[in-house]
């Protein structure tokens, strides 16, 4: 996908809360939107250079959202609205082999008591239900998730085992927001109970697949299947 919006460099400077950063443009401070409620802490440092989109809505506190961050010279998209976006352009093109065959793609439906990103129909009506979780956590080449302890995350996991039980299919696709993964794994240490859900799903036949991206400050679009590593 393009990002149509003015794009513009700037300089990190503090993340106060979830929600908003610091930065300094062009030698001026100012206040901006953060679309990711997770820490990125390797990708928000102090003085590293970060990548704004351009937000013409009067009603906005903020001029612009932070959409990324430069490590190093790898630049990693972490707007969270992302994903979904990446995934559903990538279904339409039938770039993900697993999921080639469904031909109606439906987003946000309900199944039980959770809401998930896509509903599939293939043109004999199965159904797989699939979730979407974007990746911005990396160490030299291991990407992992999440970078926070998510709750919700986990009973979308235990909710996708519940589709299996009633002979539907199930996936849970983690899309990693840059380029250059060797491979992928849930990161237990921040959030244990969501690494033994991923495994208790993949052992109920949930479908676990990783993806990377081809990315830049203005477009970011599927790569490649990465290995999962359980």
């Amino acid at each position: 996908m393009i990002i149509h919006n003015n794009i513009l460099r700037a300089k990190f400077i503090h993340r106060p809360n979830r929600f908003q950063a610091y930065v300094d443009i062009n030698g001026e401070e100012s206040m901006v939107h953060v679309p990711n409620t997770g820490r990125c802490k390797e990708i928000l440092i102090p003085g590293c250079t970060v990548v704004l989109r351009e937000e013409n809505n009067p009603t906005r506190k903020t001029k612009y959202d932070l959409i990324g961050g430069y490590k190093g010279n790898r630049f990693i998209n972490i707007d969270s609205h992302i994903p979904n976006k990446v995934v559903e352009e990538a279904l339409k093109n039938k770039k993900i082999e697993l999921l080639k065959k469904y031909s109606i793609i439906q987003r946000e439906k309900t199944f039980g008591n959770s809401r998930f990103d896509f509903k599939l129909v293939d043109n004999e009506d199965n159904e797989c239900y699939l979730e979407v979780k974007g990746v911005t956590l990396e160490e030299e080449g291991k990407t992992m998730f999440p970078d926070a302890p998510t709750d919700r995350g986990r009973k979308h996991l235990l909710e996708l085992v519940e589709v299996k039980k009633l002979g539907k299919e199930a996936a849970v696709l983690f899309l990693i927001q840059m380029e250059g993964a060797k491979y992928f794994s849930p990161h237990d240490e921040m959030d244990k109970n969501f690494g033994e859900a991923l495994r208790y799903a993949k052992r109920k036949g949930v479908h676990v697949l990783a993806y990377d991206c081809f990315v830049g400050e203005k477009f970011i679009t599927i790569k490649d299947l990465v290995e999962v590593r359980m």
